[in-house]
């Protein structure tokens, strides 16, 4: 009776020990569906960056470039953050790409040669499930359209850095810019361009700035229905 009692004891507490670790595992999954983009490549500007978007459509981007070399002025490419709301078409898209991917649960490396375009790596994490997956390039149809849509987002977020910089120091320098953007978004290369669909409209009604350039951002935001 002595040693039946002393074996309950034992698992009582080896329970009382391990549930609180599972539970605290448990609290660290967010309980909003979650899907998280990182890429790395030192050639690349931003060197590094990372979106993530909830199933509520609440977003946020951050890149940096720690190894890139200081400018002439010997300023350092510093750490630069964005929160946004996701379009409802974009977001339902990267949660069905994540659902068609297995939530990213497998390895999606391309396994012949090809050429380095950075490390890459999708996250699916919710209240019961953490998949990631890691690549330089993938064939698999719903990874490399996801990858192809955080690109474009990251490359609408940069545009927009360029256009509040030029503002500011070099407006002549805003048409140029915009060009450059219109024949990227007509290549489908920008990816939910109301992230900047203020500075935009700003640019667009702002009388100091040429009217060419003006037309340029008005043409941007008529892609977004904002005229």
């Amino acid at each position: 009776m002595n040693v039946l009692r002393i074996f309950i004891f034992c698992l009582l507490a080896t329970f009382a020990v391990s549930a609180p670790a599972q539970n605290a595992n448990l609290a660290a999954e967010p309980a909003i569906p979650t899907v998280t983009f990182d890429c790395s490549w030192d050639q690349a500007t931003p060197q590094k960056f990372t979106i993530t978007v909830q199933s509520s459509g609440s977003a946020k981007y951050i890149s940096s470039s720690p190894s890139k070399p200081a400018d002439a002025n010997g300023v350092q490419d510093e750490e630069y953050a964005v929160e946004f709301t996701a379009s409802e078409a974009g977001r339902e898209k990267i949660f069905r790409l994540a659902q068609e991917s297995g939530y990213f649960n497998g390895d999606f490396e391309f396994k012949h040669r090809v050429a380095n375009t950075g490390k890459k790596t999708l996250t699916f994490a919710d209240a019961t499930r953490h998949f990631q997956t890691t690549y330089n390039h993938s064939e698999n149809k719903p990874i490399a359209e996801l990858t192809a849509i955080f690109q474009g987002i990251s490359d609408t977020i940069q545009h927009g850095r360029k256009l509040q910089f030029l503002r500011r120091f070099d407006k002549l320098g805003l048409e140029a810019e915009l060009k450059g953007m219109e024949g990227e978004a007509a290549s489908h290369f920008l990816v939910e361009l109301q992230i900047i669909a203020p500075l935009l409209k700003n640019i667009a009604e702002d009388p100091a700035i040429l009217n060419i350039a003006r037309q340029r951002a008005k043409n941007l935001l008529a892609k977004i229905g904002h005229e």
